[in-house]
C-alpha cells in the first residue's frame, strides 16, 4: 500500500506522527468505452456548448449560477476560502460512536504510526478499545476539510471521513407512510419474522458474486466459449395480504 498522507494525530499534549493509507479498493472492473464499429477507444472532449468547438483546459473557468447569470471565480477566490493547511488530526472530542448515524459514514482509511510513534499509537488504539468511544476529529485532504472519527479496528486505528449535516437531504420531502405505534398481528409476526433469521453477521459470507460472474464470462468469451442464457426466476405476485405473506414466510423458514 502507498500512503496518501503524512501528518500527526493530536491528542491531549501527545502528538503521535501517522501515515494514511486507503482502506477500501473497488471490487468492480474497470471497463473501457469502445466504437461499437471498429471498437476504437471513446475519448470525451470539453465543448462550447453554443459553438461546439473544443476548448481548451487553460482556457476553461468556473462559474456559480445565480439568476441567470454566472459568478466567475478565479484562484485567488478559492483560496480565500480554502481550509487551513495543516498537518495535523486534532481529536476534538469523544463520543459514543452508536451516537453517529451510519448515513454519515463515507470513507474509511488506515492510520499507521511513522518511526517513534508506536508506544503512543498504542496508547491511544488501546484506550479508545476501552473506552468504547472514538475520537472526532478534522483534517485536511487534498485541500478539503473533512469530518471524522477515529476507532480501533482489529489492531489498527481507523479513520472514518463523515458527511457534515448539511451534506445530508432532508427526507421529509418524500412521500412516506406514518410510523406506527400501536401493536398488530401484521407487526408482532413480522417481527416473530425478523427473530426467526436474525444471525450474528458475518461480512466474510457476503461476496461481490455480480463481478465474479462477469468476470468468468470475460474470461470465457476470450476463449471463444458461448455463455448459456441465464434461467428466469419465478417471482411470485405481491399478496395484499400482509398476514399471510408473513405466515408463509414463517412456514418457509421453519421447513427450510
Amino acid at each position: 500500500m502507498r500512503s496518501i498522507w503524512t501528518g500527526s494525530i493530536s491528542f491531549g499534549l501527545i502528538n503521535i506522527p501517522i501515515k494514511i493509507f486507503s482502506a477500501v479498493q473497488e471490487s468492480s472492473i474497470d471497463m473501457d468505452m469502445l466504437d461499437e464499429k471498429d471498437h476504437s477507444n471513446i475519448k470525451f472532449k470539453r465543448v462550447n456548448e453554443n459553438t461546439g468547438k473544443e476548448v481548451a483546459f487553460a482556457n476553461i473557468v468556473k462559474g456559480y449560477k445565480i439568476d441567470d447569470k454566472y459568478v466567475i471565480l478565479e484562484d485567488a477566490d478559492f483560496e480565500a476560502a480554502d481550509a487551513e493547511k495543516t498537518k495535523t488530526i486534532a481529536i476534538q472530542s469523544f463520543a459514543l460512536e452508536k451516537e453517529i448515524n451510519s448515513i454519515y459514514y463515507e470513507q474509511p482509511y488506515y492510520l499507521e504510526p511513522d518511526k517513534g510513534a508506536m508506544n503512543a499509537y498504542a496508547l491511544l488504539r488501546d484506550a479508545l478499545e476501552a473506552s468504547g468511544k472514538v475520537g472526532v476529529t478534522s483534517f485536511v485532504l487534498r485541500n478539503k476539510e473533512s469530518l471524522a472519527i477515529l476507532k480501533p479496528y482489529k489492531n489498527v486505528i481507523l479513520l472514518n471521513r463523515i458527511r457534515f449535516d448539511q451534506e445530508i437531504r432532508d427526507p421529509n420531502e418524500l412521500k412516506l407512510p406514518p410510523a406506527s405505534k400501536k401493536s398488530t398481528k401484521e407487526m408482532d409476526m413480522a417481527e416473530k419474522l425478523i427473530d426467526q433469521l436474525t444471525e450474528k453477521f458475518d461480512i466474510s459470507a457476503y461476496k461481490d458474486e455480480y463481478t465474479a460472474k462477469l468476470m468468468e464470462i470475460i474470461k470465457n468469451k476470450a476463449k471463444g466459449k458461448k455463455q448459456a442464457a441465464p434461467k428466469l426466476k419465478v417471482v411470485h405476485k405481491q399478496s395484499d395480504d400482509l398476514m399471510a405473506m408473513l405466515k408463509a414466510s414463517l412456514d418457509k423458514k421453519k421447513s427450510s
